[in-house]
């Protein structure tokens, strides 16, 4: 009998098959030297699955400090100023690389026993789920680097394809399994329990991959429309799009130190608001603190209109954060109501999902801290967020503005392994329908009713519904320019007069404060349009699950607005932001994708050459993938 190791000349897959090892322990044999007759389709697909949900190690380094940062969904430093770490960059790179030997095994094994005795009812059926699997982590893949091998993982090196030909080839994929699932075929006993995600629900998995058909139809908007129009028209009129709750791609995450720990577990992952989320929660929606928090917080917010205290001397000014140089000394008047659920208010030690993280410091119950020259500074039930970048002796005198107990951090429900991960919801199917009628394609919906529709799903996660009537009505601008109401396209004024006060003298004042110029969207001309306001939301609704997702929006349209790291000090890692361009956008100001590890230019020389060539720029950070803007 052949061995599984030889038959896919990858040891990978052995060690992922030990995750559904159950079934070997039954026969009394090694699930690493297990037969190929052995060996199920689904324990193939199910170590697949499961091994990407991520072990703490590789989702710390991928999920949180590149996914997370590269998407802003929190305020971290190295990707987000152009650096990288090639040990993070192999852990990730060898991950999804085994992932995917796991999902190809299901589809050799299934594509094998078909018209054979060995075949079982149900064969085809998990052959087309693992194909609309390997779709989905060769999107992860090709998002992360760029060129990737299409048929890879069978014991030699090799080729490389183009990102185009990677999404041709996926978009093809998802067309024909979900064409190919049969809905009424039944399962054996006991087989839902290898499908973490769905349980061999074939429907679901049939709305599964239409949707992230759009998805990854919308991907190439904007440099293969018609492609992009014509696979997405098809996804989207077939009848079949995950738009309920009940389907939901997630899986639950559970404690300890396995593949099924959560993703943004590791206690010392501070994990604070983004200055980028920050100025699109602020006023947006129309919605009064008041009415969100409890009594005891009421006294601490503070009126509308209000900017903070100014300390020109220890915040930086240099980059194009709207309140850049400003401290906010309280609450916000208005905020998104999902804002208070997703991160917790410095000193609210009460609330049930304050993380204190890490455990084994007091620093994120530590609210007091002191700007040099100044003195100390209470952060207690205040919100603040602040750019990243090099802050320079600013910085160096500043202990408040980047430090774990004076920022909202993310709510602990999301740090304890107690969540379910989701890798789509329906909020991201309306959101995508809403994008493509605003395009003109055929979709089952308006723009506005998905749009709509989208914010609602959002908001029924968050349990925040209450707020929804009001909200979708809201004219309010929030700090980036752009309001909810669908049909409020009036653009903001170019400043709005907000008060302060000098935080060294106390002395009253007013600024008009700039509402931000998005050179990268319509040449910052628009803030407002209805495609801003759909990328708001779907930015919003994605946090926290769905990083990859919203960096890869910002990549692909310059939505929503990013700030520019501070550059108070020329950073070499971002060569081209400097102390003269820091008011405007340009896609060099952010990072593109992750660089290959270096491994794989002496493992596989030829594939590594193959690979930059079909990138059409170096093996850097700031190579803009084929798909994004140039």
């Amino acid at each position: 009998m052949k061995n599984i190791i030889k038959s896919t000349c990858v040891v990978f897959a052995a060690s992922l098959l030990i995750q559904s090892c159950s079934k070997f322990d039954e026969l009394g044999t090694d699930p690493k030297s297990a037969s190929e007759e052995q060996v199920e389709v689904e324990y193939a697909l199910n170590g697949s699955l499961i091994g990407a949900q991520m072990n703490p190690d590789v989702a710390e380094r991928s999920f949180v400090l590149y996914w997370k940062t590269g998407g802003h969904q929190h305020r971290e430093d190295g990707l987000s100023e152009g650096d990288y770490d090639d040990g993070w960059t192999t852990a990730y790179y060898n991950s999804v690389s085994g992932w995917l030997n796991g999902v190809n095994l299901a589809i050799e094994l299934a594509t094998k026993r078909i018209g054979t005795s060995a075949e079982k009812p149900y064969t085809k059926n998990l052959l087309e789920v693992s194909r609309i699997w390997r779709a989905y982590l060769l999107s992860e893949m090709s998002d992360n680097f760029g060129p990737v091998p299409i048929k890879a993982f069978q014991g030699v090196n090799p080729e490389f394809a183009s990102v185009k030909d990677v999404y041709y080839y996926i978009l093809q994929e998802l067309k024909e399994a979900v064409a190919n699932i049969d809905e009424n075929v039944a399962n054996a006993d006991g087989l839902s329990n290898y499908d973490p995600a769905y349980g061999f629900n074939y429907n679901k998995w049939k709305r599964y991959g239409n949707s992230l058909r759009m998805r990854l139809a919308m991907r190439l908007s904007e440099v293969d429309a018609e492609k992009a129009k014509t696979e997405f028209e098809d996804a989207a009129n077939s009848g079949l799009l995950l738009t309920a709750t009940d389907q939901t791609f997630k899986v639950q995450e559970k404690p300890g130190w396995d593949d099924l720990t959560g993703v943004m577990s590791r206690e010392w992952n501070a994990q604070l608001i983004s200055a980028t989320l920050n100025n699109l929660y602020i006023n947006l929606g129309g919605i009064a603190s008041a009415d969100q928090l409890p009594d005891s917080l009421q006294s601490h917010i503070k009126p509308a209109n209000w900017a903070g205290l100014r300390f020109l001397n220890h915040f930086t000014q240099k980059t194009n954060d709207p309140m850049a140089g400003y401290w906010f000394d309280g609450l916000q008047n208005t905020i998104d109501p999902r804002a208070y659920k997703t991160f917790i208010i410095p000193g609210q030690f009460n609330n049930p999902d304050f993380c204190a993280y890490p455990s084994y410091t007091s620093d994120a119950k530590t609210t007091v801290r002191s700007l040099d020259d100044f003195g100390n500074v209470n952060a207690a039930f205040t919100w603040n967020a602040s750019a990243v970048g090099d802050w320079g002796t600013k910085g160096a005198k500043n202990k408040l503005y980047n430090y774990e107990g004076t920022n909202p951090r993310l709510a602990l429900r999301f740090r304890n392994s107690t969540a379910q991960r989701i890798f789509f919801a329906p909020w991201e199917t309306y959101f995508l329908l809403a994008e493509g009628a605003e395009r003109g394609w055929t979709t089952p919906m308006t723009a506005q009713a998905a749009y709509e529709a989208g914010i609602e799903s959002s908001f029924e996660y968050w349990g925040v519904s209450q707020y929804l009537g009001a909200y979708l009505a809201s004219t309010a601008y929030n700090n980036a320019g752009t309001s909810v109401a669908w049909n409020h396209t009036t653009e903001p004024p170019a400043t709005h007069t907000m008060n302060y006060k000098d935080g060294y003298t106390g002395t009253a004042g007013t600024v008009a404060i700039a509402y931000p110029v998005n050179t990268l969207y319509k040449n910052g001309s628009v803030r407002n349009d209805h495609l801003t306001k759909i990328i708001t939301q779907k930015f919003i609704a994605q946090v926290p699950w769905l990083p990859l997702e919203s960096w890869s929006d910002q990549r692909r349209l310059g939505l929503p607005f990013y700030e520019n790291p501070a550059v108070e000090v020329p950073m070499q890692t971002l060569p081209a932001l400097t102390t003269s361009n820091y008011m405007t956008s340009n896609i060099q100001f952010f990072p593109q994708r992750i660089k290959y590890p270096s491994s794989l230019g002496s493992s596989n020389a030829a594939g590594y050459e193959q690979a930059v060539s079909l990138l059409n720029g170096q093996d850097a950070i700031l190579t803009p993938l084929w798909w994004a803007k140039h």
